[in-house]
């Protein structure tokens, strides 16, 4: 792919304008998060174009967003955020992605590092056998028909029913878990049949579990109140999302999508940006069925958190209550929502599209929990497996500015492909395992696909986001043992 030539404007140190004027047919301008070192990275490719085309969408306002993680998407870049019109806006699929409602979900413990290290092994190697991992990956529920339509209706609430969990686990849950205005109607009978035996898995690309240990909290007070409290607490973190079943709803749509363009007379400047209106018929039921997708992806990540918190107990031998297994938070970084904000002055009701892209929203936001009113969301910034993670919280600039959005994560600076043939004959395994990481995977030689340098720096992103001021960092952590799909 050849190098991005196009215009940029910098607006400061964090701040990179496409203009309106780059290219026909743009009807905001772009906006880049990046520092100078980090231009580089994304002049190497095409990403920004897809900024720019993004930014051709109707009913599109203020700008097409894009976050120091972007890398190529389908569509619109991964780490895109863009917010349309409900009224005469239009919504895409390629700015939600097939991974509906891939996410990011964090528990802390009353464990430190030297009451873990000397079991890491044998807690990895539990988790594993928990939770089932890699590609096609198959789970412990079995569910007919009805039950996985309650499921797609419920969300996480239906796992939390049927013991998987518990209540306060819903309150520091994004949208509770459950996000209303699904319809099972509008999900196709193979995207119900590739999901209903994997509820409950991990998966396969860069999903994970991760043990972690604190290693530094800028915020305590802040900190103190999401139950991180000491350098070397161990902290567990999950990403998934909604497996096959995601994957098949966005295909499924996609294709609806593709005649809506025509139908409706728009023009894109790329066909991956396939669209419908909002309020149209397609529109409607895309984002119905996406909404059902959502609510499997919290769903699966509800389960594999009861599962590992029963790994925690028979590994330690201690309770639940014992061992402090409770939630920080669960966010989602892959979906569409319906939000209302001040844009020129004006309240709009809005679909926001984040793609690779994690809601930020400030103290006294009344979507955020009671228990974190005084300090505003949680933001999980997830690293590589060889680095290390962040925790940060949202702000008030980043409603102003970005629609309450923020990073997701390091971001890809090496595709699969190239990224496995630069670590060829490496043993990615062993060489984190002497740096005091252990790895199990369903594939050691899909490891290299997830190495270190296949990654943007996760602390350069997270700077930037932080000195910009659309998120604030709290603590960072660093991997003690992972489960790789």
């Amino acid at each position: 792919m050849p190098r991005w030539e196009g215009t940029l404007k910098k607006i400061d140190d964090y701040r990179w304008e496409i203009p309106q004027s780059y290219k026909a047919g743009m009807r905001v301008p772009g906006l880049i998060y990046a520092d100078e070192a980090m231009l580089e990275h994304i002049r190497e490719d095409q990403t920004p174009e897809q900024v720019a085309n993004v930014a051709c969408l109707p009913g599109i306002v203020a700008r097409s967003l894009a976050m120091p993680d972007i890398h190529w998407g389908y569509g619109f870049p991964i780490g895109g955020v863009a917010a349309t019109r409900i009224e005469d806006g239009v919504i895409s699929p390629g700015g939600v992605g097939y991974d509906i409602n891939c996410g990011v979900r964090l528990l802390r413990t009353n464990l430190m590092q030297e009451d873990v290290s000397p079991k890491i092994e044998e807690l990895i190697s539990e988790l594993y056998r928990a939770i089932p991992s890699g590609v096609g990956s198959q789970g412990r529920l079995r569910l007919d028909q009805k039950e996985i339509e309650k499921v797609l209706l419920m969300g996480a609430r239906w796992a939390v029913e049927k013991g998987y969990g518990e209540a306060r686990d819903l309150e520091v849950t994004e949208a509770n878990g459950s996000m209303p205005g699904g319809d099972p109607q509008c999900v196709s009978t193979k995207a119900k049949q590739r999901g209903g035996p994997q509820l409950g898995t991990l998966g396969a690309g860069n999903h994970f579990l991760e043990v972690q240990a604190v290693e530094e909290i800028y915020e305590p007070a802040i900190a103190a109140v999401m139950g991180i409290e000491r350098v070397g607490q161990v902290l567990l973190l999950i990403h998934t999302g909604s497996r096959g079943f995601g994957h098949q709803v966005c295909t499924d749509h996609l294709v609806t999508m593709g005649a809506a363009v025509q139908r409706y007379g728009i023009h894109l400047p790329d066909r991956q940006l396939a669209c419908a209106p909002v309020k149209s018929p397609e529109g409607k039921d895309y984002f119905a069925a996406m909404v059902c997708a959502a609510n499997y992806a919290w769903t699966n990540r509800q389960c594999i958190t009861h599962w590992a918190r029963e790994c925690f107990v028979k590994v330690f031998g201690q309770s639940q209550r014992e061992l402090g297994l409770e939630m920080v938070y669960d966010v989602t970084h892959n979906i569409a929502k319906m939000e209302d904000y001040q844009v020129d002055g004006k309240r709009l009701s809005l679909c926001i599209h984040r793609k690779g892209a994690t809601r930020a929203f400030p103290a006294g936001h009344p979507e955020v929990p009671a228990i974190y009113a005084e300090i505003g969301q949680p933001v999980l910034i997830p690293g590589d497996m060889g680095r290390y993670s962040y925790i940060l919280v949202g702000t008030q600039r980043a409603m102003e500015e970005t629609f309450g959005s923020t990073c997701h994560g390091a971001g890809r600076v090496q595709s699969r492909t190239a990224a496995k043939r630069s670590q060829r004959g490496v043993d990615v395994a062993r060489r984190l395992a002497q740096r005091g990481i252990i790895v199990k995977a369903g594939s050691m030689a899909s490891l290299a696909e997830e190495a270190s340098e296949a990654y943007k720096d996760v602390a350069a992103v997270v700077e930037v986001t932080h000195n910009a001021g659309i998120s604030r960092k709290v603590a960072k952590a660093r991997p003690l043992g992972v489960v790789k799909g």
